[in-house]
């Protein structure tokens, strides 16, 4: 296995950790309502290992702007 492949398997534990650690704090007991909740998710996938060292990522307030049709 060469170093990309190392690094694939690296970064395929990484988000396997984050997705443990949104498990274990209850984020996927319901659909997330709005942005702000499914960021939430997001980001504690991707903090990975960092979750369990103390850092509890939380996005509390996101506005996507959707362009809107014309009338």
């Amino acid at each position: 296995m060469g170093i990309g492949g190392g690094v694939a398997v690296l970064l395929l534990v990484w988000l396997v950790i984050g997705v443990v650690a949104a498990g274990q704090r209850h984020y996927y007991d319901s659909a997330p309502t709005n942005c702000a909740s499914t960021g939430t998710v997001a980001v504690t996938i991707i903090a990975g290992p960092l979750n369990y060292l103390g850092m509890n990522p939380k996005i509390a307030d996101c506005h996507v702007n959707v362009p809107q049709p014309s009338p």
